[in-house]
This record gives structure tokens, C-alpha cells and sequence, in this order.
């Protein structure tokens, strides 16, 4: 009898990760040859944009770009920021009208969590952000440090989006308790900032 519960459970659990492995977006990967405006230039160009054209999507090279900018790994094997005492404990969610996605560097792939749309949930107050195609959720479990990790990343992205010709702007007027939920954060775990990117009307 034991034996049988043994044999089904497995199997079960060999369905399911089949089932969760046509959730998983694998990215290209990022082209690290292509020439871009020196630091100093993207730096004075760089500016928030609240203006998105919602008909213009974000190719999968550029989205694996702006996500390897972000928080992806290097040719040290370390990340693209610099953490207080390289402890990583950030999470990188993307929204897209698809559903919910968490960045799964080491892999460079997309994880789909959730079907939901959670965009809504962060556009309290500013409906522009409903434009933008590619939403960046920045989250932490360390809140003594955790908005300085988010800080470097989404300056990054800043510079990425300046050189592509992009446009970001960061945000905190976001419905927390409900990105809470949609990204089924765990209890220490909390929403840090938002990033919308597009491309500018």
C-alpha cells in the first residue's frame, strides 16, 4: 500500500513540473557587443518619462536586456549591482497583461507565478502606467538594506532605457497589500518600488 502512495505521488509530481515547465520564458540572451553612449553621455540624458505608447510592445531581446541590467549575472558570476555583504535577497517580478513572472537570472529565464493581471494594482491614482507593456517589481526580505539593492537596480535600468531609446520612471504609489498577494511574497517578504517601461508616445 505504501508503495502504490509512493508510485502516484511521484507521478503526480512529475505532471506538475511538467505543467509548470510551459509556464518558464526562456530569454536570449543578452548582446553584450553592442555599442551604447558612454556613461557620462546616458547620465545627462537620463529622465523620468510618464508618457508610454501602449501599441508598441518590448522585443524579448530588449526585455532580457533591461532584466540582466537589473539583477542578472556577470562574467564574475556575481550580479549586474552590488549587495551589502553579497547577500542577493532581492527578487526581480515582471507584470505583463500575461500574468505575473518572476526572473530567474541564474537560469535567464522568465517563471510565470500567476495568470493574473496585477498592472491595475499599480496604477493607484496615475492611470498613464496602464500604458507601459513591461513592468519591473522590485521586492526584499531585508529592510534595513533592501531599498538600497532596488536603488542600483533600477538606476540601472534608468541607463539601459536612456541608451535605447526607452521610457521609465520609478514609482511608489502602488497598491502594496495587493502586490503582496499577486506575487505570493512570503511573510518577511515585502514590495520595494515600481518601474514601468515602454516606449514614449
Amino acid at each position: 500500500m505504501e508503495k502504490i502512495c509512493y508510485t502516484a505521488f511521484v507521478a503526480a509530481f512529475l505532471i506538475g513540473g511538467q505543467a509548470l515547465a510551459a509556464d518558464v520564458q526562456k530569454l536570449p540572451q543578452p548582446d553584450l557587443t553592442q555599442p551604447l553612449p558612454a556613461l557620462m553621455e546616458l547620465l545627462n540624458a537620463r529622465q523620468s518619462v510618464r508618457s508610454f505608447n501602449k501599441d508598441k510592445p518590448i522585443d524579448e531581446q530588449t526585455l532580457s536586456e533591461i532584466l540582466w541590467t537589473a539583477f542578472g549575472v556577470n562574467k564574475h558570476g556575481k550580479r549586474t549591482i552590488a549587495t551589502a555583504r553579497n547577500e542577493q535577497n532581492m527578487k526581480v517580478f515582471v507584470l505583463r497583461e500575461d500574468g505575473i513572472w518572476f526572473y530567474n537570472a541564474a537560469d535567464n529565464q522568465l517563471e510565470k507565478i500567476s495568470e493574473e493581471n496585477a498592472i491595475p494594482f499599480t496604477a493607484e491614482k496615475q492611470a498613464f502606467v496602464n500604458n507601459a507593456p513591461l513592468h519591473l517589481i522590485y521586492t526584499s526580505s531585508d529592510m534595513h538594506l533592501g531599498h538600497n539593492h532596488a536603488g542600483s537596480a533600477y538606476q540601472n535600468v534608468y541607463l539601459y532605457a536612456t541608451a535605447k531609446g526607452l521610457a521609465t520612471v520609478i514609482r511608489g504609489l502602488v497598491n502594496f497589500e495587493e502586490l503582496h498577494r499577486a506575487l505570493k511574497l512570503n511573510k518577511d517578504e515585502f514590495v520595494i518600488v515600481h518601474q514601468p517601461i515602454g516606449y514614449a508616445e
